[in-house]
This record gives structure tokens, sequence and C-alpha cells, in this order.
């Protein structure tokens, strides 16, 4: 069966990681995002992958190429934003009996994609909460009754999860109206497949819809969680690894560096000396954390350094970041609430009582900076020596 992984999206509300970086390019544990979403589907049984991608999208096309783990891959260019209907429909041409859709910014359990292509037609379904976000099922027996696209009442709590299984037919009903929200709705496709087939509904046992920063720490707190211990690259005996450490071939760790995993140190990557790594931490290819340093529970994307006497906890460092020695990173507020940050211009709860600073691409701190819990530094900002900075730059 062919899957389409839908990666055009522009990640709007992930920025500024997302600025220069596709949103499913962005790393969790060992791999990008997408490829994990990619990863469930071929272990369920996917014989091609079409990849429906942006203009912007040189990173994807470079790293799953014309087949990843033995499986032919196909791009789809959607040349708009208008919505996952139309996403599907730039896959169109290419589709050839029955298909799957996956999200390619969303982490399935790969267990639950297995049964959801065994049980097509199927529409895979998560309880949660507050499902006024999504698209709400509703079931009735053993088939899908219903979908109704973000509900202000919604009538269950089992969202929609961007993953289905179609009939071949469904490739001539992607020409939907454009809805109230003026766009192309899969939901509106869906409910036209409801009216035809009997759609199986598949309920996750585990998934992630990420599509903000502390999502971003919450995806790589679970494939990190995943990972097996291995040493490859160059660790002193002077270190103490516990749990569950991966260091890569051509990585790094110096005498006096205590990591407490779940953690994973990528090739090119340094530590040390006498710095303490704790948490869910992935430190990418080519960083370099240094003296006296600690990291908690923070990712720390390609070529960025923290060198010297410096606190990051809870945080998201994009590429080719340095920080200044002695920067100190407040991750809790005195008030014990959920630190907020700011999303598309709105701040809103991270619902994370422990939440750092999200770090742009290229930005620079002076030494002893302060940075609060909540801020956003922007793509290529800046700050001077003893800065304490409470707001966004």
């Amino acid at each position: 069966m062919q899957a389409v992984l839908l990666a055009a999206g522009q990640g709007t509300r992930m920025r500024p990681l997302t600025d220069s970086l596709p949103k499913p390019m962005l790393p969790v544990a060992d791999r990008p995002l997408l490829a994990h979403t990619a990863d469930a589907a071929v272990d369920a049984g996917a014989d091609e992958l079409i990849v429906v991608v942006g203009y912007e999208a040189e990173e994807v096309r470079s790293y799953f190429g014309e087949r990843y783990r033995g499986v032919p891959v196909t791009f789809a260019v959607q040349d708009s934003q208008d919505g996952t209907a139309d996403a599907v429909r730039a896959a169109r041409e290419h589709l050839d009996g029955p298909f799957a859709v996956l999200n390619g910014d969303n982490l399935y359990d790969p267990e639950s994609i297995d049964s959801l292509f065994a049980a097509g037609p199927a529409l895979a379904t998560f309880q949660v909460e507050d499902p006024s976000n999504y698209g709400v099922i509703s079931v009735e027996g053993n088939c899908v009754s219903d979908i109704v696209e973000k509900p202000t009442d919604p009538p269950t709590n089992l969202a929609n999860t961007g993953a289905y299984v179609f009939p071949a037919e469904t490739r001539e009903w992607l020409d939907v109206p454009e809805s109230e929200r003026g766009e192309y709705e899969i939901t509106d496709v869906v409910a036209r497949v409801i009216d035809e087939y009997d759609v199986t509904p598949v309920e996750l046992d585990r998934w992630l819809d990420v599509g903000r920063p502390w999502e971003l720490l919450e995806a790589n707190e679970w494939k990190l969680d995943d990972l097996n211990s291995r040493i490859e690259g160059d660790v002193s005996a002077d270190a103490d690894l516990r749990g569950t450490v991966l260091v890569e071939e051509g990585a790094t760790v110096e005498p006096g560096v205590v990591i407490e995993g779940p953690a994973l140190v990528r090739s090119g990557a340094s530590v040390g000396p006498n710095a303490y790594v704790r948490g869910a931490t992935l430190l990418g290819e080519d960083t370099h954390v240094g003296q006296s340093v600690e990291l908690k529970n923070t990712v720390v994307m390609a070529d960025s350094n923290v060198p010297h006497l410096s606190y990051v906890g809870d945080s998201v460092l994009g590429r080719n970041v340095n920080f200044g020695a002695g920067t100190n990173v407040a991750n809790l507020r005195h008030d014990g609430g959920d630190v907020r940050l700011t999303v598309k211009g709105d701040r809103v709860s991270t619902g994370r009582r422990k939440f750092g600073v999200v770090v742009g691409d290229g930005v620079k701190t002076g030494i002893n900076t302060s940075l609060n819990a909540g801020v956003t530094l922007s793509t290529g900002a800046s700050t001077t020596p003893g800065e304490v900075l409470t707001r966004d730059r």
C-alpha cells in the first residue's frame, strides 16, 4: 500500500526554529521528525512513500532520496497552503489503489499504525482531554459515524490524529469545496468516505502532534527513552554514564563528565570536561558542551555551543547557537504556574511547570546573560554581557 506523508506545512507555530529548517526535519532523537512517521509506515507494510513537500524542501529530499529503507520514495509538491485535502491532492497523480495518509509532523506508536493499515478503510483516533482544537470523531458500534472539524461543543473526546487508510475511489473525491475556515479540509473527504464505506476506528496507544516548541521537547522525551545504550565514541574512563546513554561514533566525552540518561550524544559532539548532562537531552551533530556546564532535558541542535559555566534546562536551542560563558536559563516560575511562551504573537501556556527558552539559529549571548523562563530569542539575535532578558527578542 502507498503511504502519503504530509510534510509541506510552514511550521509557523514552531518559529523561530523553522525559519530556515522545515518542521518535519526538526531533530527527534537520532533522526528527523518526519523519519519517525516514515518508519511507522514502512514497518506497517507501505511499499511506496509519497512525500508531499513545499517548494523549500531540499533538506527533505536530500534526507530521503529515491529510496528509504528499501522503499521507493516519490515527492509531490503542494504549491499552496490551502489545507490537508489540498496536500493530498498534490499526490493524486501518483496514487494507484488504496492508500494511507499520515501527518509528517505527528508521532504515532508503530504498533497502532500497523493495526490501522490492516483495518482499512480506517481512521486513527486518540482520546484527549480537550478535543476542541482537533477534528472530533463519533463512533457507532465498530464504525466511524461522523467527523466534525474543531467543534465548539465536541460530541466525544476522540481526536482525529491525521492518520487514515482510504479506499482507491477516494482519489476522485479530493476536490472538496473550500471550508468556512478558508481551507480544503481532509475531514470533508473523510465524511464522504464514511457515507460510502464502513470505516474502522483504530484508537492509538500513543500519539503526539508536534506543533510547538515544548512539544518538540516532549517528542524527544518519548523517542530518547526508546533508545538502547551504545558507546561508539571516545568516552573517558573518568566519565560517569548512568542509565540509557548513546554516544555515537566520532563523539567525545571528557573526564569528569556525568551523563544521566536518556541522552544521545551525536557524531562530532564533545562534552566536558566536568559537564553534567541529565534528563532527556539531545546533543546534535558537532555540538560542544564545555567546562562545568549543566544541561537538563534540553535539545541542542547541530553546530551549537554551550562552552563554559552555564545552566540550560528544559530548552530548545537551534543550530549554530553560541552561549557566552556564564549564560544561565531560568526554567521555573516563582509562583509555580505553567510557563507561558509566545506562539504566533500570543502568549500561551506550555502546560509545563518547567520550561526554559527557545533559541533560534545563529543566536549569540554575551557572557553572564540571564534568560527568563518562557523567553524566545529570534534567529540571529544577540545579547550584551551581563544582560537580563525577561522578554522575547
